[in-house]
């Protein structure tokens, strides 16, 4: 049975028809990411219908945390200079930017991730699992869920938001669209941290972000 919240929830995300919605959720077993990659591929989302047109405006946003202890820069693509100007379009922006000083992804999405990185992580994980002691049989089907939980390690839009852990940033970004009316995309980020690389003693700076965030 499909709940009316997970709907309403749904169509908020892609900005679908309520029967559209209703039908992805029944076909995605009630899984709500799965239900909007439905509408996506079928074109019924509205992220999906605006993912052909053109976004060249935007703003690039600094985040600079702990007195310069980490900072972060990012391009965030929209399709008018109007929208960009917007409060709405820069907290968003901003948002963006805590959550990358946050949980230091280390690519935007899974489709960048080099293939070999991603063949080496399958060969770890595969070892790790026969390691363990599972089945021949189930570990092909254990590695693909774990580089799936790898994924959301380190691709930015697969990461659970860190204002709402029940949402991805990719799901935020596509709530924006619906919202907005535009055509979002993060486009690219960079994020120094203060003596990366250098032997000293670790301050979890991130965690501080997540709190300030979250607080």
């Amino acid at each position: 049975m499909i709940s009316a919240s997970s709907v309403k929830e749904l169509r908020e995300l892609t900005g679908a028809g309520m029967m559209d919605c209703k039908r992805a959720l029944q076909e995605a077993d009630g899984n709500l990411e799965k239900a909007v990659e439905i509408l996506r591929e079928k074109g019924l989302s509205a992220a999906a219908k605006k993912a052909g047109r053109i976004a060249a405006e935007g703003i690039v946003e600094s985040y600079i945390h702990m007195g310069g202890k980490i900072g972060v820069l990012v391009e965030v693509n929209c399709e008018t200079d109007f929208v960009a100007k917007t409060a709405e379009f820069k907290s968003f922006v901003r948002d963006i930017a805590m959550h990358i000083a946050a949980t230091n992804p280390q690519f935007l999405s899974k489709e960048e991730v080099p293939e070999d990185l991603v063949a080496k992580e399958k060969e770890i994980l595969r070892a790790q699992a026969l390691n363990e002691g599972k089945p021949e049989k189930i570990v092909d089907r254990m590695v693909e869920g774990r580089i799936e939980k790898y994924f959301k390690e380190v691709c930015l839009l697969e990461q659970p938001f860190v204002k709402d852990t029940d949402k991805t940033v990719q799901s935020i970004v596509n709530e924006q669209i619906a919202t907005i009316g535009e055509k979002i995309s993060i486009r690219r980020f960079v994020r120094y941290q203060m003596g990366e690389g250098l032997a000293k003693r670790e301050d979890n700076f991130a965690d501080e972000v997540m709190s300030q965030m979250k607080g």
